[in-house]
């Protein structure tokens, strides 16, 4: 039937109406080793107690089913699209349960997106330039987030947009007053769960970005103001004060090459993003991390890193939080079949004048005689390879290494850690290899 075929491949008219739809998705089995469900490596939570409480690993079955409906306006197309997801993951669902979550969700008219979507800070292939999950570095809304949002085209493939993006659950890392840190403050540093100091939201994120599309690939400059805005500095209790608000901000640059000499569809894609009170655009992928591992003068070793966007005092203002990071993948195509990628990358948090305070009052909480600042870097390196035997039907093998590298040195007092006996513990940097096993099928 004529103009079945107008917005490309798969779309169908729907009887009766001039409006154009297109169903798709997929189905995605998976099994994680020393991982989290999609290859998220055990560097927190039971996982990363590194003992027999802790899953080896994980399955997860997933099914995407997305619609993609389009009609032409005078105003131009009018498009809406939603992706909506059933999973069930081991150790988070019961026996016939699973979970159902909605993914993009948006409204798109007249240059304007409403709804849920990927951010426009985010490269375009999020945090996966090559890999299927686990990697820092960088950006990732690969679940999208509620924003408005304008996309101005001038031809010859540049576009700015301008967005804001609500921040609750997505841009928002930890916001600490290290005078109030739970009713057991040694738990609470060694464990990272601090009680927040967050308040509501006041401003959504306001997000930019310039691309510039071509046939040689794609350079994407993007920016973000982020609102800090504490509770009180005894959260609950308004008559305590607060902080003044303060702006932290990130940068990001995004680069793709394609049509490489190396073969054809490789393709190089690589990011680099620098944050200042905004830790969440450079390590959205993790984080609080908290791993064990063996220790020769202490009970166990322990990492126990935050991922913190500001640390205040009470009655002081609030000291943001600086993080840089960068992450890139090789992709290489042998033949139509079988495609390898090579991908790493690397992410440093600094907390500058929040150091003092946190290390005094990790001090005051945990006692010992370790030296150095909450400060660390991580780096991750891995490889994965894929089996395409027909089209749209993919079989993918990926192996990860992740270094976690803190500052910190030395024992801990006798302490009692989430989920681990009361002993002295080594603050001591933490190796994680992980991999995953998938199968999944497009339609």
């Amino acid at each position: 039937m004529a103009g079945f075929n107008r917005y490309g491949a798969g779309f169908y008219y729907i009887p009766g109406t001039d409006t154009c739809i297109k169903l798709g998705g997929y189905l995605r089995a998976e099994v994680n080793f020393d991982a989290g469900g999609s290859h998220t490596p055990y560097w927190s939570g039971t996982g990363g107690l590194n003992n027999r409480l802790g899953n080896d690993y994980t399955f997860r079955t997933r099914a995407l089913t997305s619609i993609d409906t389009r009609t032409a306006t005078e105003y131009g197309v009018v498009r809406t699209y939603a992706e909506l997801v059933n999973q069930w993951t081991t150790g988070t669902d019961g026996v016939g349960g699973g979970t159902t979550a909605l993914y993009n969700a948006f409204i798109q008219f007249a240059g304007f997106t409403f709804g849920k979507a990927q951010s426009t800070f985010a490269a375009p292939w999020n945090n996966y330039p090559g890999n299927l999950g686990g990697l820092l570095g960088g950006d990732d809304s690969s679940t999208a987030q509620n924003q408005i949002a304008y996309t101005a085209q001038f031809g010859n493939g540049i576009s700015a947009k301008l967005a804001l993006e609500d921040q609750s659950g997505y841009r928002s890392a930890s916001l600490y007053n290290v005078d109030v840190v739970g009713t057991n403050a040694a738990t609470a540093f060694l464990s990272q769960s601090q009680t927040s100091a967050y308040g509501g939201t006041s401003i959504p994120d306001i997000v930019g970005q310039v691309r510039v599309d071509q046939a040689w690939g794609l350079f994407q400059v993007t920016a973000a103001a982020h609102d800090i805005r504490a509770s009180y500095y005894n959260p609950g209790d308004e008559t305590t004060g607060h902080p003044d608000d303060k702006y932290g901000f990130a940068v990001q640059a995004a680069l793709s090459l394609k049509n490489l000499p190396t073969g054809p569809g490789d393709s190089l894609n690589v990011s680099a993003v620098y944050t200042d009170g905004a830790t969440k655009y450079a390590v959205f992928a993790g984080g609080p991390f908290v791993h064990y591992n063996s220790s020769d003068v202490a009970y166990q070793g322990i990492a126990s890193l935050s991922n913190a966007d500001g640390i205040f005092q009470t009655g002081g203002d609030i000291k943001t939080v600086t993080a840089w990071g960068m992450n890139g993948a090789f992709n290489h195509n042998w033949n139509p079949y079988w495609t390898t990628s090579l991908f790493g990358s690397y992410t440093k948090v600094d907390f500058g004048d929040a150091a003092g305070i946190y290390t005094a009052a990790l001090r005051r909480a945990v006692g010992g005689t370790f030296t150095g600042s909450p400060n660390y870097n991580i780096a991750q390196i891995g490889t994965r390879t894929s089996w395409t035997p027909v089209k749209n039907l993919t079989f993918t093998g990926e192996v990860t290494y992740t270094n976690l590298d803190q500052d910190y040195s030395g024992l801990t007092g006798s302490v009692k850690p989430t989920g681990k006996p009361t002993a002295t513990y080594e603050f001591k940097d933490q190796q994680i290899w992980s991999g995953i096993v998938r199968a999944q099928r497009n339609f």
